[in-house]
């Protein structure tokens, strides 16, 4: 390619990235629209159809590759349940609450046993979240599963990923009996979902990164008064309770956060608001970039997945018509940096421009990317590739002059030198 047509082609590149992120809005307005997108990674999935751009002419989806993250499900730890269980106890018998915080306690001691024994299981919610993502798919890409065929899907060792699997590929086969679909969850397959799981037997260690922000991270402004207003709303002191302020202050957030996911969302009612989550939303999404940051090398081997069982299909060694993978944040966040959807790897030194390459709901409860692949007229080799985050079209850092199509020979070229570059 000439030095002109590079620049008419980085022209056309920046002027559809800019025109990807006006579309998307900024992260505050998103925020000041929905308040619950302040959850973070605590943010129950939303199903939505999108509008998506029609193909090239000529050209039709034939294969998709995804990776989700288990849907909503109750606290991961019994922690959090165990102690708010003491401290409100102790709090009662030492007439310390509030009229709100009793009101509160009662809504809590009355559900105690179902959130202990439930402790990281899907909920109802997280299961009808699959399933109504899988009937989207599967409306929106007809040409794939409307005939039917072979499907593969793992999930890691977890049980809130192998029940959204189930409730994915449920929903698939409802959709369409002709589907065939293989599902499992093993060892042998946490390379391709859960990467860094201590029993995958192909572990490898992959150097960490740290985001440059952080060296910056003094120059960010944030307010954790937050923490001090619920505390005194549900306690009239704290002194003689078990916990710091900002400990008990954080165990309630996270309790708040996590209530929709489980249908309980009513439980704090006159202790916080979304709008009062809202506000810290900057500064914790600054840690959920570190946090998702650092292990992006860690997921080269769901990369490589994605581009081995790819290359199979277009090679007509293999005849599925979808790969599904089912595992955790931890994975999708990092996976997210390292692919650099919509802008993710950007990287940026002001702190205050994190928010613009990276929000943390993207990666909430039951959050998912989908490739899909597109062939072009009988007798051509040209294979088009599309990256759907949450179901909308998303940017990918590889040259395109036909946004938010990618030829699939400059995907795989881009994402094998970016991870080879690390290994070597």
């Amino acid at each position: 390619m000439g030095i002109m047509n590079k620049r008419i082609c980085m022209v056309l590149l920046t002027g559809l990235f800019s025109l990807v992120i006006w579309a998307q809005g900024d992260a505050l307005s998103q925020l000041k629209q929905d308040p619950r997108k302040s959850y973070g990674n605590d943010y129950p999935y939303l199903l939505k159809k999108a509008e998506l751009t029609k193909a090239p002419q000529g050209y039709a989806p034939f294969y998709l590759s995804h990776y989700a993250r288990h849907g909503s499900r109750y606290y991961w730890t019994d922690k959090l349940y165990k102690e708010l269980d003491t401290l409100l106890t102790t709090a009662h018998e030492r007439k310390l609450l509030t009229a709100e915080g009793e009101a509160f306690r009662e809504k809590f001691m009355a559900v105690k046993q179902e959130l202990q024994a439930s402790v990281g299981e899907l909920s109802q919610l997280g299961w009808e979240q699959h399933q109504g993502i899988a009937r989207i798919m599967y409306d929106n890409f007809p040409e794939i599963f409307g005939k039917g065929g072979n499907v593969y899907a793992i999930s890691s060792l977890a049980g809130r990923c192998v029940m959204s699997m189930a409730a994915f590929c449920l929903e698939l086969t409802q959709c369409n009996p002709s589907i065939d679909i293989r599902e499992q969850s093993s060892r042998l397959t946490l390379d391709g979902v859960v990467p860094t799981d201590k029993q995958n037997p192909f572990l490898r260690k992959f150097p960490r990164q740290r985001p440059r922000y952080e060296k910056n991270r003094n120059q960010f402004q944030s307010d954790h008064s937050l923490r001090q207003k619920i505390v005194s709303r549900v306690f009239l002191s704290t002194d003689s309770l078990p916990g710091n302020l900002h400990h008990i202050g954080s165990n309630l957030i996270n309790l708040y956060t996590s209530l929709p996911s489980i249908g309980y969302e009513g439980m704090m009612n006159g202790i916080v608001t979304d709008e009062e989550i809202a506000t810290e939303w900057e500064a914790s999404n600054l840690g959920s970039y570190s946090w998702a940051f650092g292990p992006q090398y860690e997921m080269i081997p769901i990369v490589e997945d994605i581009i081995k069982k790819a290359d199979a299909v277009i090679n007509g060694s293999s005849d599925r018509i979808a790969d599904l993978r089912f595992g955790h944040d931890t994975c999708l966040g990092p996976l997210t940096v390292l692919m650099g959807i919509n802008g993710a790897d950007r990287d940026p030194e002001d702190p205050y421009e994190v928010k613009n390459c990276y929000q943390n709901w993207e990666t909430c409860k039951a959050s998912n990317i989908q490739l899909v692949f597109y062939r072009g007229k009988k007798g051509t080799d040209d294979i088009l590739v599309k990256c759907l985050l949450n179901g909308d079209e998303a940017t990918l850092p590889v040259p395109t002059t036909q946004y938010p199509y990618y030829k699939w020979s400059d995907f795989k070229e881009f994402y094998t030198k970016r991870c080879q570059q690390v290994l070597e």
